[in-house]
């Protein structure tokens, strides 16, 4: 099966031009086919993320947060579903991936408080006769570019933030294990999301630099290595774009001289092994 992008509310039906293995890693073979984005698939994703965005952005804050509330419920129930996924395309076990999971719950848990954090601030007689006030509102169409090591978490570290306060997305997975994202894409549509709001783009350097210089991607958020981070902060902001890049941390700890050896030991191969 092709694993393929999920645009406007539904997967594409159209043939790629590229495909890539999605291996079973406790299996060692290649399980499925992800469809790898060219030009037109990108436009596409962005199109219709742009043409959501006036009519979700105006949204009630009530309507918007109804939303969040039932993609939250649904989440929870089903995230050992979620949590399976994951392990036959990233092979972590299942308990690490339900924890993995519950962090990213966590992230959509405050998305749905986001009604009292999206308000502004109102200072009267800021100078004599003067008053001064501030609004948030959202960009318009943002990019996550997240990683395969975290396929739920990390995108949901970014995406229920940005769609409660209005923004659409473009969620460009790894394409090592992309089929978390397509779940996550269907069952933000069984909450109710309007379609267009929440897009998944699957492909590889090429999908990135789509995002990275489209003219209608207002935000990049990406977490990953460090070069691509310091590649992608450099290319985004070269183009107006807002742009978060967390770049690879490899477990760094600092070991005073009275510190347990064994329990440091033990620690460490556990933060960059386990």
């Amino acid at each position: 099966p092709t694993i393929q992008h999920w645009i406007d509310g539904a997967c594409s039906t159209s043939t790629p031009a590229r495909t890539s293995p999605v291996f079973n890693p406790a299996l060692g073979v290649a399980t499925k086919q992800v469809a790898l984005a060219e030009q037109a698939e990108i436009d596409a994703a962005v199109a219709a993320a742009k043409a959501a965005f006036p009519s979700w952005s105006n949204a009630s804050v009530a309507k918007r947060q109804g939303v969040l509330f039932r993609f939250r419920e649904l989440l929870n129930e089903r995230k050992l579903e979620l949590a399976r996924i994951i392990t036959s395309e990233h092979g972590k076990v299942v308990s690490d991936a339900a924890g993995e999971i519950q962090r990213g719950l966590e992230v959509v848990e405050l998305a749905t408080g986001f009604p009292h954090i999206m308000k502004g601030d109102f200072t009267e007689n800021a100078s004599t006769g003067v008053d001064v006030f501030s609004i948030k509102q959202a960009l318009g169409v943002v990019g996550i570019i997240s990683p395969f090591n975290f396929p739920a978490m990390v995108p949901m570290w970014f995406f229920p933030i940005a769609i409660a306060v209005g923004n659409t997305v473009v969620l460009k997975p790894s394409e090592k294990d992309p089929s978390a994202a397509i779940w996550l894409a269907e069952l933000w549509k069984e909450a109710g999301l309007p379609d267009g709001v929440f897009n998944v783009l699957h492909g590889d350097k090429q999908a990135v630099d789509g995002l990275l210089n489209h003219d209608d991607v207002a935000a990049i958020s990406f977490v990953g290595s460090t070069p691509i981070a310091q590649y992608i902060y450099e290319t985004a902001s070269k183009n107006g774009k807002r742009v978060q890049a967390l770049g690879g941390a490899k477990n760094h700890m600092l070991v005073l001289p009275d510190a347990d050896l064994d329990l440091v030991a033990d620690q460490a191969i556990n933060a960059g092994y386990g």
